[in-house]
């Protein structure tokens, strides 16, 4: 695996493969019939259909170059922060994923949630966490193909119960805390979780804290111990020992899963980790910095940066740039105003 830079719920991705995709190679056939009606229980299509409004035609995992947006929410009534009536969580992580076909490559691109975004279904711009709190994944969607001009096909979301649970699963993962913490668990309890430095076995609840925590460094260590995290999961999560407990596994993801890929979408998926190699990941950054908006903080993209990231998912997909520029066209636009704060 090339560094350690992968987003918090990124761990979905180890999980939906190593788990869906493993037991169809071999592990077990009670797995793979589990795996399969956990699949279907979990489908949820997008209102736009099973296609990109920025494709021309549908596209097949096992044949073509695709992206899959993983979205990590909190459903928690703690962390509902009193939205009105029919709106949803916000998203509290979000990765874009595309797959290379020919080349068997993956690009991942972690989406700061403040990103200060034109979100379509409101019609300007405001933090992209807030597009999910607007119109559920399909706003969010939405958004994150506006803002990087290139199309998402399949989505993975994953309430952040399911991080705490399969972990939990897994008899916790080692991990080498930075340093001594003492934090909160995910119903809110304060000080309720105390870790000291160094490598250990941590909980789900714990991890969750160690990845959450925003009050002993940066936002950018915070991503970096985030994406580390994840690499934890996906090593516990490949090894011999954890094979018996992936029917508690996949029974938590499919509690907290929804995805609008098919059980054998998921498994076309399967060349790309059982490469010599493993998975291998080219991550990338959007660069640019924090600033105030109205008294509202925001991360303002730097727009090179993200002209780049634009440049090379768009190659990695082999979609053809097109004319939009909408990232950057809300400046004449209404502004956030009206955005949940």
């Amino acid at each position: 695996m090339k560094g350690s830079k992968l987003k918090i719920f990124l761990w979905s991705f180890g999980a939906v493969l190593l788990i869906f995709v493993g037991a169809t190679v071999g592990y077990a056939a009670f797995l793979t019939d589990k795996a399969r009606e956990v699949a279907k229980e979990s489908h949820d299509t997008l209102e736009r259909g099973g296609k990109s409004d920025m494709r021309t035609e549908s596209v097949q995992p096992e044949f073509d170059n695709t992206s899959i947006l993983f979205i990590g929410v909190d459903d928690s009534k703690t962390r509902s922060n009193g939205n009105p009536a029919g709106h949803t969580s916000r998203s509290d992580a979000l990765v874009l994923a595309t797959f290379n076909d020919e080349e068997k490559s993956i690009k991942l691109l972690s989406i700061p949630r403040d990103s200060y975004v034109y979100i379509p279904e409101v019609g300007y711009r405001d933090k992209i966490t807030h597009a999910h709190a607007f119109g559920g994944t399909d706003a969010t969607v939405k958004t994150v193909e506006n803002f990087l001009d290139v199309p998402v096909d399949y989505y993975v979301r994953l309430n952040f119960n399911s991080f705490i649970e399969v972990i939990n699963a897994l008899g916790g993962v080692k991990f080498n805390v930075p340093f001594a913490l003492t934090e909160q668990n995910s119903k809110d309890t304060e000080g309720s979780i105390h870790l000291e430095e160094g490598l250990q076995t941590v909980s789900g609840e714990e991890a969750l804290a160690l990845v959450r925590s925003r009050q002993y460094d940066s936002d950018l260590a915070r991503g970096e111990r985030q994406m580390q995290m994840i690499e934890a999961i996906i090593d516990k999560a490949s090894q011999a020992g954890s094979i018996t407990n992936y029917s508690k596994v996949i029974e938590s993801i499919g509690n907290n899963l929804k995805t609008n890929l098919t059980f054998s979408e998921m498994t076309a998926y399967k060349d790309y980790v059982l490469q010599q190699d493993g998975l291998d990941f080219d991550e990338m950054q959007l660069n640019g910095k924090g600033t105030y908006i109205d008294g509202v903080w925001y991360y303002k993209v730097n727009q090179t940066s993200l002209l780049n990231v634009q440049n090379s998912l768009q190659a990695h997909l082999g979609v053809n740039q097109s004319s939009n520029n909408n990232a950057f066209a809300g400046d004449d636009r209404e502004d956030s105003s009206n955005s949940i704060r």
